[in-house]
């Protein structure tokens, strides 16, 4: 079909980038993957067993998530250190409103799940080492020239650069590498004023595998079940928003006052904060590129958009659109059409582009919505809290979108098949 050297060049290695490569390894595996990696990959250094660590850090996956890694053959390792979220308990603080959903409601085991991030690298290496994927680390893309059937793309490691050729280069590296600012991509940033802190907390009473999303007047809170998947544990991923001078106030302090400081903003339904292990923290900003396609280049997951982390929906959306990219070039191997092609890569983009501006908007709206404390801002968005509970198909459509359910998603399926695509599951 062409005289490449590779087909797909993914760069970056990371969750989004390694899905990507397997997703295509399990639905197109006539095409020739290369995956460039700026860390070193050994594969004699995976460990036979995962050991999880208290400091851990974590993501949240919608249930719509857990169908793709399904169909990847993903789920059933995956599930092993992944820790199910049965309920969702929504509340603003100081005010009467709030809302819970129930996994039970919706005939499901969990409205989605916790897993570690490292867990979840590792399940995702084990799996693309039967693969045929090439992978190119450590290097890095520092370069991309655009050809008329594909792109020249320079790799570097730390002693030597060489040029690869392929279809289509897929920029997967995050939203902080300058790899998509230095290929001319434009991004649209809204600074939120307000961190992010990161930590594992401890509390005296079980999480009964409930998800707390709680509304401040300096932020929101959220408190995700983590650790056993086995039995309700008293472990949980905390996700702090603080502006800058809150932020520094809490790091100077000790453990136990964090944990004080906790408690005075969260309340009392876990119980007391015993433990808070080592916090990470990072700047919150929307980030979104309008158009993230040019001819024979893609951008996706938080290259092409990073949203606040308000309601856990950053790399769920993220996968969906990996999804609808390699459903994408199914259609092109199909047609016979170059899958660095503008046409191509543009179907895609039409394809992803109302599920991430929905999210964008669900996720934003609830930051302007719970950062103003007007009197006749407050009363309208408790009564909306409180309205989910007693207007049933008000609390579906919240639900399917904490599930990740909102929008469409691509079909993986074996070589051979015919249909295009399928509604998520309800």
């Amino acid at each position: 079909m062409n005289q490449h050297d590779t087909d797909i060049i993914i760069a970056g290695g990371g969750l989004a980038g390694a899905t990507l490569a397997l997703a295509l390894a399990r639905t197109l595996p006539q095409l020739r993957v290369t995956v460039v990696e700026a860390f070193p990959l050994s594969p004699d250094a995976l460990p036979e067993s995962y050991q999880p660590s208290y400091d851990a850090r974590s993501t949240a996956l919608a249930w719509g998530s857990r169908l793709v890694f399904e169909e990847l053959g993903l789920w059933q390792r995956l599930s092993e250190h992944a820790t199910p979220i049965r309920h969702i308990h929504v509340s603003d603080r100081g005010h009467f409103g709030a809302t819970r959903l129930n996994a039970d409601d919706h005939g499901q085991e969990a409205l989605g799940y916790v897993a570690d991030n490292r867990w979840m690298g590792l399940c995702l290496m084990r799996e693309l080492l039967q693969t045929s994927v090439i992978w190119e680390a450590p290097a890095e893309v520092r370069d991309m020239q655009p050809l008329p059937d594909g792109v020249r793309v320079t790799l570097g490691s730390a002693d030597s650069e060489r040029e690869l050729t392929a279809q289509c280069l897929v920029v997967a590296d995050g939203g902080r590498s300058g790899l998509r600012e230095k290929l001319g991509f434009r991004v649209d940033e809204q600074a939120y004023d307000q961190h992010a802190l990161i930590a594992n907390v401890s509390t005296s009473h079980s999480h009964d595998y409930t998800a707390f999303e709680r509304f401040t007047d300096a932020g929101p809170m959220a408190l995700l079940p983590h650790g056993s998947t086995t039995r309700a544990g008293n472990t949980a991923a905390l996700v702090w928003t603080l502006d800058s001078n809150a932020l520094d106030e809490l790091l100077a302090l000790s453990d136990d006052d964090k944990c004080q400081r906790l408690q005075h903003r969260f309340g009392w339904r876990l119980g007391r904060f015993t433990r808070i292990g080592e916090c990470s923290h990072y700047p919150l900003t929307l980030k979104t590129v309008d158009e993230s396609v040019r001819p024979g280049v893609v951008l996706v997951g938080n290259a092409a958009h990073a949203l606040h982390p308000v309601a856990g929906q950053g790399f769920n959306l993220a996968l969906r659109g990996l999804m609808a990219l390699v459903e994408q070039f199914r259609l092109a191997t199909e047609r016979q059409q170059a899958l660095g092609s503008l046409p191509v890569l543009k179907g895609y983009q039409n394809r992803h582009r109302q599920d991430w501006q929905q999210t964008v908007r669900f996720s934003d709206s609830l930051i302007q919505l719970f950062g103003t404390d007007l009197p006749l801002v407050t009363t309208a968005r408790d009564a909306g809290l409180m309205g989910l509970d007693l207007l049933p198909g008000a609390k579906r459509w919240f639900a399917r979108q904490a599930m990740g359910l909102g929008g469409r998603r691509a079909e993986i399926r074996s070589p051979g098949t015919t249909s295009t695509e399928r509604s998520s599951h309800e």
